[in-house]
């Protein structure tokens, strides 16, 4: 462990996956300070970690298109090429925080003497590594990935989320202040509280809303905006990571479904307001005391489906719960600013 000196990461998605998996490498990079580390990453999360200080190199994997069967074999070929790749590079510890098949292949594929995961891993990875690291079901992803640290001998006990200094000016963006983010989308539709629901919430918040999401967001975006009586705006599909890790970081709070971006602005230690339905807040709520958790008491949630015909968890849940949560978190914490009808930090 004394002459370690070059370290792989593999953790390619999804957005919050990488965000819990931060104080991982924080916490790598503090224990192996002469190492270098390399991280397998998904095309379109790069930006998170180009010109990181903490990433000497960045691998990047078009994950999307290997499940496509039309890019069968070009996919093979690339797969192929990406492990003859690594087995070259000589890794002395490579770190599969992923779990599944294809990640376990890429970690056995490296050569690498130390080759760390979880005992729970999927789909037969676990056969790949050297090494098992129990992570446990009921816990938080972070605390989770920072057990592998401790395994490693690193001193994992400080939560630190390494984001890159980006401080990029962000022209879309018509108000510097005094503003909160709202995020309607998810990955699973199942996690989506209803778009009208976010828009009328938008309309009684007493402050402007700024509707963050990707391109794939663009029309729930626009039901938030058309329901918000001119208090919201939209910056969906404009905004690439750099940009969204700035609107956060410059809001007053932010109100989520289960989504990636939820992870940035808790990483960020911005306020968030989380809600949450088929899926369990502790495993991947926003980490930190500062956040809270708004869900209606049904006997199924969780039941991490992502197909539901019922979704009793997401429509049961009223706009005037989530405002009537919001408004008393925020007078309880003296989130209000004096005299004015704005938040802050």
């Amino acid at each position: 462990m004394k002459v370690v000196k070059k370290i792989l990461i593999i953790k390619p998605s999804s957005l919050g996956d990488v965000v819990h998996s931060l104080p991982f490498l924080n916490a790598l990079k503090e224990g192996f300070p002469r190492a270098e580390i390399h991280w397998i990453i998904a095309y379109g999360l790069e930006s998170l970690f180009t010109g990181h200080p903490m990433v000497d190199r960045l691998w990047i994997i078009h994950k999307d298109r290997w499940k496509k069967l039309s890019h069968l074999r070009s996919s093979l070929l690339e797969l192929s090429s990406l492990m003859r790749a690594l087995k070259r590079e000589k890794y002395d510890i490579v770190v599969d925080l992923q779990g599944l098949l294809r990640s376990g292949m890429i970690t056995m594929a490296t050569g690498a003497p130390l080759r760390v995961g979880f005992k729970e891993a999927r789909e037969g990875s676990r056969f790949c590594y050297t090494h098992k690291v129990k992570g446990g079901k009921d816990i938080h992803a972070v605390e989770r990935y920072l057990k592998v640290a401790r395994f490693l001998g690193c001193d994992a006990f400080n939560v630190i989320f390494p984001f890159p200094l980006f401080n990029q000016p962000l022209n879309p963006l018509p108000f510097t202040e005094n503003y909160a983010v709202v995020v309607p989308g998810a990955r699973w539709k199942t996690k989506r509280w209803p778009s009208k629901k976010f828009g009328k919430l938008a309309s009684l918040l007493p402050l402007k809303t700024v509707i963050a999401g990707s391109r794939g967001d663009v029309k729930i975006a626009s039901e938030v905006v058309a329901l918000s009586k001119g208090k919201a705006i939209s910056l969906a599909g404009k905004t690439d990571l750099k940009d969204l890790i700035e609107v956060m970081k410059k809001s007053q709070f932010v109100v989520s479904n289960d989504s990636g971006p939820m992870h940035i602005a808790a990483a960020l230690s911005v306020p968030v307001f989380a809600i949450f339905g088929p899926t369990d807040p502790i495993r991947t709520g926003p980490y930190g005391k500062i956040h809270t958790i708004i869900r209606e008491d049904i006997a199924c949630s969780p039941c991490f489906k992502k197909k539901c015909d019922d979704l009793r968890c997401m429509k049961d849940l009223s706009v005037e719960k989530v405002y009537e949560v919001i408004m008393k978190k925020s007078v309880e914490g003296n989130l209000f600013r004096s005299g004015q009808e704005t938040f802050s930090k």
